[in-house]
């Protein structure tokens, strides 16, 4: 059975990816200087890259498929935001994608794709943190996930009574 909502569990498969990659062709790039062969060394950041972009637009399209019921609890215009980072961080994984894959190539060509992926993947790295930082703004500061919480949920003011925890009363 699939989570509901589903985008909050894909979501972090981009985080970790994006987080991943520029790592990996540091040492993609270390290795191929002490002497791996360059396809096979690169082919862990190429596969990471192409996973990065499945993920990325994986996340899209379930954010996609919940805009409708988030836009009834959060304004339209914050939701936007998220959403157009998110686009442009799809785009960039993809054009990644690329530029990875051409780093699988033995000539100049290759290296030099291999070496601008190590800067593009820290570029990557920060536009996915832009990402996160909005849809975060979106459930910590707007309350996205109250569009997921039921009627029959305890109130904010009885929550607590039935589990021993005790509200802390903040007025004073």
């Amino acid at each position: 059975m699939l989570p509901n909502p589903l985008h909050p569990a894909i979501v972090h498969f981009p985080i970790v990816l994006a987080v991943l990659l520029p790592i990996a062709a540091v040492v993609a790039l270390w290795a191929i200087r002490r002497g791996a062969k360059p396809t096979q060394a690169w082919l862990i950041p190429a596969g990471l890259a192409m996973a990065l972009a499945l993920s990325a637009w994986a996340a899209v399209e379930t954010g996609e498929d919940q805009e409708d019921r988030v836009e009834n609890v959060v304004s339209e215009s914050v939701l936007d935001t998220h959403a157009e980072a998110a686009e442009r961080f799809l785009l960039l994984s993809v054009a990644m994608a690329g530029l990875a894959a051409a780093g699988l190539l033995r000539n100049q060509v290759g290296a030099a794709a291999r070496l601008v992926s190590v800067l593009a993947a820290g570029g990557l790295m920060a536009a996915g943190y832009q990402v996160g930082h909005t849809g975060g703004g979106l459930v910590y500061e707007h309350g996205a996930a109250a569009a997921y919480v039921g009627p029959a949920g305890p109130s904010r003011a009885d929550r607590g009574k039935d589990d021993g925890v005790v509200p802390i009363d903040r007025s004073a």
